[in-house]
């Protein structure tokens, strides 16, 4: 049975969702694909009668309507090659992505759309629903903000509701710019031990490796594989192998570790590993500024399930 890709459009009436959509498909997004648009909601704003070449229209009115069988009648009387789904907010969106999707229709990509000037309503009144879609989504937008809202949302330090989603925010006129701005990480970074989680290694890496400032001087505690090899001088590595896309892109995400007692540890052994981050020039790094770990123990341990991170 051929494979649907899903792409699911989250947020509260208003939140800007069907303009994200007219935005994505006026930039070409069902350009070459027949695409299937499910809209479960109905706002202020119209689609773009003028991107929605190659786009077939569904308005669902209850949620009751959104069973299997229904679903599957879709396909075949449209034949997407792709279905993208503008979500009720009120409506219970595990249910529709964990047991009323046909088995061949694969939830590809959460998009959560958010206004900032109603964010802290909705928290405080509706806080169980925003956060359902807030911690499952891929990618959170946060609109019409305003310079004083983009302060605010990052005081509030979103990453440490969802790890491992973009965060935008886009101002009045459209412009957008990444929630992360070296100033806001995943992590508590007030603690004494900055505990990363096995399924957030990923997350620690890139965070260290982009915005190394945040965790200069911290210690951090994870779970890693060592790596010793020739090239790393008076280091060894540690880290995990982690699958980006798929299992052909498997690769090894190590940070350089300097402690006396190295020569203990061998190629493809689980530490738990406690260390203090610092600046370095590795050669590795081919003349850029990266991490460094300064170990202060290295713990022999189970390799963590699953073994490899996904992104």
């Amino acid at each position: 049975m051929r494979e649907i890709p899903v792409y699911l459009i989250v947020g509260f009436l208003d939140s800007g969702k069907t303009q994200f959509i007219n935005g994505i498909l006026e930039e070409g997004f069902s350009r070459d694909e027949r695409t299937l648009l499910l809209s479960c909601e109905e706002g202020e704003v119209e689609y773009e009668r003028a991107a929605l070449d190659n786009v077939t229209v569904v308005h669902v009115e209850n949620f009751e309507t959104l069973t299997t069988d229904y679903l599957r009648s879709l396909e075949r009387s449209c034949r997407p090659t792709q279905i993208l789904v503008e979500y009720n907010g009120m409506w219970d969106m595990e249910a529709f992505c964990t047991s009323l999707l046909p088995q061949n229709w694969i939830l590809y990509q959460i998009m959560c759309t958010v206004e900032a000037p109603t964010f802290d309503l909705y928290a405080k009144n509706m806080g169980k629903l925003m956060m359902e879609k807030l911690r499952n989504a891929d990618m959170i937008v946060f609109n019409r903000c305003t310079g004083e809202l983009k302060t605010a949302l990052r005081r509030r330090n979103l990453r440490m509701v969802n790890r491992r989603a973009e965060i935008f925010l886009e101002d009045v006129s459209g412009d957008a710019e990444d929630y992360r701005d070296g100033t806001v990480s995943a992590f508590d970074l007030s603690q004494s031990v900055i505990d990363v989680p096995d399924e957030d290694f990923g997350v620690f890496y890139v965070e260290a490796m982009d915005d190394l400032d945040m965790y200069v001087g911290k210690t951090v505690r994870f779970k890693g594989i060592v790596c010793q090899d020739k090239r790393f001088g008076a280091y060894f590595t540690a880290g995990r192998h982690a699958m980006i896309c798929c299992a052909e892109d498997i690769t090894y995400l190590g940070l350089p570790c300097a402690w006396e007692k190295k020569d203990t540890l061998k190629t493809k052994d689980w530490v738990l590993l406690t260390a203090k981050v610092e600046k370095c020039r590795w050669k590795l790094y081919e003349g850029e500024v990266g991490p460094l770990l300064r170990v202060e123990s290295a713990v022999p341990c189970e390799k963590p399930s699953p073994e490899v991170v996904q992104f």
